[in-house]
């Protein structure tokens, strides 16, 4: 499976820390029914049978749905369960290391906040790019913030499809509009919400607007 523009659209990225009660399954199944159209395992303080048992639950939920299923970081648990896909971060293995471990027909995004971060990451064989922080996160303590003229700028400047991500919700989707991105990749957004099912319909109406 390579990455389709259209399966970036609105890109869940789990959290399990904004859970409370509820199981990871239900709400990435509620987020599913709501207008997610890609699912990203990102679970950094499970160990790794736990996180292992995780992914194929959710990989399966995501097979029902037809939704592309990646993982993030844990390049060698997506090609063990043969994931769709993993994201990559500058601090994790090298994309063109990633590409050679994945294969060539496994999805590949790489997390770029410049544009030379960015043609990097093409070259070495990324499928799209998840740029941010574009706005103030609470999810990601190390984010680096990255502006609207630096998010346009990577936009330009790559051929492959580009994903805003990093404090996105509702509020501030629209002042998105322009940028040249494909999509928005969320995280509280939707799994901190008690119904994650309308929080992603509400942002999947507002990302469609943004991204015209």
């Amino acid at each position: 499976m390579k990455c389709d523009k259209k399966d970036l659209l609105l890109y869940g990225v789990t959290d399990r820390s904004w859970l409370g009660e509820r199981t990871l399954y239900s709400a990435v199944e509620q987020s599913i029914l709501g207008g997610v159209t890609m699912v990203q395992l990102r679970e950094k303080d499970l160990a790794q049978e736990e996180f292992q048992k995780e992914a194929r639950q959710i990989q399966e939920l995501c097979k029902k749905h037809q939704v592309p299923f990646l993982i993030n970081d844990n390049v060698e648990l997506a090609v063990e369960i043969e994931a769709d896909g993993v994201h990559v971060g500058q601090h994790d293995m090298e994309a063109g290391q990633v590409r050679q471990k994945i294969g060539p027909d496994k999805i590949l995004g790489v997390s770029a906040q410049t544009v030379e971060q960015a043609l990097k990451a093409q070259a070495a064989g990324a499928d799209y790019l998840g740029v941010g922080a574009v706005f103030p996160t609470g999810t990601k303590d190390d984010a680096d913030a990255v502006s609207l003229d630096m998010l346009k700028a990577i936009c330009q400047a790559v051929d492959i499809p580009v994903v805003a991500i990093g404090g996105i919700k509702e509020s501030n989707i629209l002042s998105l509009k322009g940028s040249g991105i494909c999509g928005v990749a969320v995280v509280s957004a939707i799994y901190a919400k008690e119904d994650p099912q309308a929080a992603a319909a509400g942002l999947r109406k507002l990302t469609e607007e943004a991204i015209q």
